[in-house]
């Protein structure tokens, strides 16, 4: 099994989840990563070079996935645009450049971990997110978990990591921090505004966002 993993700071409960949770050595010694951004492990994906992963939205559009994602209720303060300067996509984002372009968002798009760290430097940013929120009243899924095959496995894991909170523990918060350069505690208040149950309004907001793409 290739999992393709993205080893930005929003995924990092469910980095810890299957750490912790693949517990048989069969599975573990089954169990394969391949490392890379989004738009990287989206075409590996698409190539079938990657089993499973979190796929952006505008990727996974008729893919088979389970109802876990990455989800913004509301803002997110790791996809903005950077006002007041040229026009310029994020290559390692797919759903996002796209999105900034449906809500007429213009500037520099950033995404990911050094979108958090200019979002904590103080400086003026718009939150893509949050400006979907305000103008659709819906979530935004920014990636779905997709799968090639063995859909109950996937359903396993979206069972067990939808079923309680996930604890980080310390040793892997410090070594996201020194990896990141966020402090602890920014980490874990980033963290609070991530969701990953697609539930109903998600997969509404799912939907408004194919419709806007038409694809």
């Amino acid at each position: 099994m290739v999992f393709g993993k993205i080893e930005y700071l929003n995924l990092l409960p469910f980095h810890v989840f299957m750490k912790r949770h693949i517990s048989s050595s069969r599975t573990k010694m089954s169990m394969h990563y391949k490392r890379g951004v989004p738009s990287k492990i989206n075409k590996e994906f698409l190539a079938r070079r990657v089993d499973a992963a979190f796929i952006s939205s505008i990727s996974a559009k008729g893919q088979q996935h389970v109802n876990l994602g990455i989800v913004a209720k509301k803002e997110v303060l790791s996809v903005l645009v950077v006002p007041n300067q040229e026009d310029k996509s994020d290559s390692e984002s797919a759903t996002s450049n796209i999105l900034a372009k449906i809500l007429g968002l213009q500037g520099k798009v950033l995404i990911g971990d050094k979108a958090l760290r200019y979002y904590l430097s103080g400086t003026e940013y718009t939150d893509m997110a949050g400006v979907w929120n305000k103008k659709y009243k819906l979530p935004f899924v920014f990636a779905l978990l997709c799968y090639h095959k063995d859909k109950r496995v996937y359903k396993k894991i979206e069972k067990k990591f939808t079923a309680k909170k996930i604890k980080i523990p310390t040793y892997i918060l410090e070594e996201a921090s020194k990896r990141t350069k966020i402090p602890k505690k920014d980490i874990l208040h980033y963290l609070t505004y991530i969701s990953y149950k697609v539930d109903t309004k998600a997969k509404l907001g799912l939907k408004k966002f194919y419709t806007k793409v038409r694809i």
